[in-house]
């Protein structure tokens, strides 16, 4: 196995979510699926999320064989299997005899067994009976020679408020608290709205009919749910890893949609530590009539990037479609090639697979229009099936080359769910324009467009390997990492920070006494107030001669020692600072006071670009909407994704002697890329 190859097989994987189970009355079905999976170029396919009644159709009572003539044909065609735990859907049968399992949601009524991913995390009952299926599933299947990865589950998500969990969130909380009702009164402003808990008991979780004004507690239950939901999961891995220690796990993670942000329900960067690979499911609306193609691929390079760096190793995409799904307000179907496009862009930015929900389209129920490689026509000849086949054999002939291999970043963008969480609910500033994942999205973007490598952090990675890192507007700031930020810079790190950045503690208690000292003295200034805008406000700043417009947010700076980039042209703060520079020790330290155009987040960072001499991967000059993205090989050379995310022809001028990696033909100079056009290429570093 190469050095970061995070699964046994050496082959990129191709296929996705199968569900044989559906079609067990129509053998003739299921035989078709393997000859198409050989020509569809497949070779990995995820089996049983959603098949616990087909597993165990009455208590105690287990049909496994259907599942053992899989694995069979699977083994024989030279495949993978990713076995799934069934728990994301749970059987009518224990909805009725156990209805603890049913959760209870914020207005505390019990929900009626249906739909899926609906089952309470601290339930006993279900807890047990799920590693009881967990533990039948690795006895039997746990030495089949295809079983290549457990996948626990399904897109955890969603809350529950039974008594069950009311209690598990108080005897949370008491650990938090170290058993002391004080603390917990002290960290929640308690005497606001005489708010003060007197016992244990009185405290529930967040209510639109009940307590939903005190930040504190909505925080820390937002930290409880997904630490329930963590528990949860390890208690569902206890037999996989007691059986079968050598097969890697992992749980497939989501984005929030249509926004196309990190999923709010959970923190990631909790439940990446307890998986063994990162997967997730991408389901971008491409095509879509509120923002550009380019636009789009940059978040989906975000989301890439976040997902990458949360274990610094290649990564899985589990979930996506080949060609539309069926739950965006408009689901339309991808263009010709934008599917190869979408797939190669998830290879360039560190994924090892391209895996599909679904493999076949079902016939009945609410995913029977969704996209799959195999339509209810079961043909070969359709577009999607040939676009897939075509990728497939690409994804082939890469494997070699692209498995394992690393992006490196010089630069770091940090995003925080607890700030996420807070500023969220923070009855301030502008509620509809707070957009706080967007504005990071947004920095992004002027670093993707340039082809800078970005690592999308959090609070528990290290900062000090990145010669830039970006931190815009983090309400939440611990005094710890408050301290983490002065060291990097003072040890020779560029940090650029923005408004509404550091007002409040772990808590979401502000502090007192104006903006911390240790940042005063990072960045030499003071921000006194924000000033936030109506929609129909108008302001601009100028920065090196040029004028931007800003929008939604402007802070009045108090200069201390810093240096003055740029200034606002109106208002009664006119030619006051909007942004700064300071020296602070070896290091540098950048404050954006307000919300800026695009273009000035562009001249603003190709500045940073050259100042910090940041190299892309591959030097090619493009206009917006071409991004050049590139994985680094164990042996240094590296492989470099050339894709056009616009609608027309681009012409791009490749400075680099680079080779074809499909046919090794040389290629540097004036180079056309067709709409949506990818051109992969090896560098000899």
């Amino acid at each position: 196995m190469k050095k970061h190859q995070v699964t046994k097989d050496t082959r990129l994987l191709h296929g996705g979510d199968y569900n044989p189970d559906q079609w067990l009355d129509c053998p003739g079905i299921i035989d078709q699926d393997f000859k198409l999976m050989k020509q569809a170029h497949t070779n990995t396919f995820s089996v049983g999320m959603f098949s616990w009644a087909s597993l165990e159709p009455e208590e105690g009572v287990y049909t496994f064989e259907w599942l053992d003539d899989i694995f069979d044909r699977i083994e024989a065609m030279g495949g993978n299997m990713i076995l799934a735990t069934p728990s994301g859907a749970r059987p009518a049968w224990m909805s009725q005899k156990y209805p603890e399992v049913l959760r209870v949601d914020a207005l505390r009524r019990k929900q009626l067994h249906g739909a899926r991913h609906n089952h309470c995390f601290t339930s006993p009952y279900y807890r047990e009976k799920a590693q009881e299926m967990n533990r039948k599933l690795a006895e039997r299947y746990g030495k089949r020679s295809s079983l290549l990865m457990w996948h626990i589950s399904n897109e955890y998500g969603g809350e529950c408020h039974c008594d069950l969990c009311q209690t598990a969130f108080r005897d949370w909380l008491k650990v938090q608290y170290d058993n002391d009702l004080d603390k917990v009164n002290q960290s929640w402003w308690g005497p606001f709205w005489s708010h003060t808990f007197t016992n244990w008991e009185q405290i529930e979780s967040p209510s639109p009919i009940g307590e939903n004004a005190v930040h504190g507690l909505n925080l820390d239950w937002r930290r409880f749910v997904t630490d329930q939901t963590i528990s949860f999961y390890k208690d569902e891995i206890v037999p996989l890893r007691e059986l079968t220690p050598e097969v890697p796990i992992t749980t497939n993670f989501m984005s929030d949609n249509p926004s196309f942000t990190p999923f709010r329900a959970l923190d990631y960067s909790k439940f990446a530590k307890e998986v063994d690979v990162i997967s997730w499911d991408a389901y971008p609306a491409w095509h879509n009539d509120y923002e550009e193609t380019y636009e789009l691929a940059s978040k989906v390079g975000f989301m890439n990037d976040s997902f990458k760096s949360m274990k610094q190793k290649p990564w899985l995409l589990m979930e996506s479609t080949p060609s539309h799904v069926n739950w965006h307000q408009f689901n339309k179907a991808k263009r010709p090639s934008m599917h190869y496009l979408s797939a190669m862009q998830m290879l360039a930015h560190g994924s090892d697979s391209n895996l599909y929900f679904q493999w076949r389209k079902s016939r009945g129920s609410s995913e029977k229009f969704h996209g799959a490689v195999v339509d209810h026509d079961g043909s070969t000849e359709n577009r999607v099936f040939k676009e897939v086949a075509r990728l497939g054999k690409a994804m082939e002939d890469l494997s070699e080359k692209v498995v394992g291999s690393q992006r490196i970043a010089e630069v770091g963008l940090l995003y925080d769910w607890d700030s996420d969480w807070a500023l969220e609910h923070t009855q301030g500033f502008g509620l509809q324009t707070k957009l706080y994942p967007e504005t990071l999205q947004k920095h992004y973007q002027s670093l993707w467009e340039k082809d800078i490598p970005v690592d999308v952090i959090t609070k528990e990675n290290t900062f000090k390997d990145y010669k830039l890192l970006v931190v815009p507007m983090l309400y939440l700031m611990s005094e710890e990492t408050v301290q983490r930020l002065k060291v990097y810079v003072a040890n020779g790190g560029t940090l650029v920070s923005s408004y509404i950045t550091g007002l409040v503690n772990e808590h979401d208690l502000t502090y007192l006494g104006g903006w911390k000292k240790e940042l005063q003295e990072v960045f030499g200034i003071e921000p006194l107030e924000t000033d936030t805008y109506y929609t129909s406000d108008s302001n601009e700043l100028t920065f090196n001669n040029k004028q931007y417009a800003i929008r939604d947010y402007a802070t009045i700076i108090d200069v201390k020692e810093a240096e003055v980039l740029a200034q606002y042209e109106g208002d009664f703060y006119a030619d006051s600072a909007a942004v700064t520079l300071n020296n602070y020790k070896d290091g540098e330290a950048y404050y954006i006071g307000a919300r800026a155009e695009d273009d000035f987040n562009r001249d603003f960072y190709s500045h940073l670009i050259e100042k910090l001499d940041l190299s892309p991967g591959l030097k090619v000059e493009h206009e917006i909407g071409v991004s050049v993205q590139g994985r680094i090989l164990d042996d240094g050379t590296s492989i470099i994704f050339i894709m056009n995310f616009t609608e027309e022809e681009q012409a791009i001028e490749i400075l680099e002697d680079v080779r074809d990696s499909f046919t090794g033909e040389t290629l540097s100079g004036d180079v056309s890329l067709k709409p949506y056009e990818v051109l992969v290429v090896d560098k000899n570093n």
